[in-house]
């Protein structure tokens, strides 16, 4: 089975937002731009795991950052990871509060 160049980086991107923390920070990131320091503040995860997985998300093209003064300041590359996320988030609840849907 031959599986497409677009398939297999799609799965790359589901990997790297399959963590918690990842997703947590591209639904704080999709509200407005924000640096390390605020994703901190907002997740109370600590700095240096805040800045390793924004890291993460900027090797997989989904983060930018913007140096404003001494500050670096995070947001997303564009809105379709922000709906992919959210899409999945209302997927998720919508299934947890009709367990006996299947469609």
């Amino acid at each position: 089975m031959t599986i497409d160049r677009g398939t297999q980086l799609a799965a790359l991107l589901f990997k790297q937002l399959g963590h918690e923390s990842r997703l947590q920070i591209v639904r704080l990131l999709a509200e407005h731009p924000r640096s390390v320091g605020a994703l901190t503040e907002a997740t109370g995860l600590s700095q240096p795991l805040v800045s390793q997985h924004l890291r993460t998300l900027r090797q997989t093209h989904l983060v930018t950052v913007e140096r404003i003064g001494r500050e670096a300041v995070y947001s997303l590359a564009d809105a379709h990871v922000a709906h992919v996320v959210e899409d999945a988030v209302a997927h998720v609840l919508h299934h947890q509060h009709n367990p006996e849907e299947t469609s």
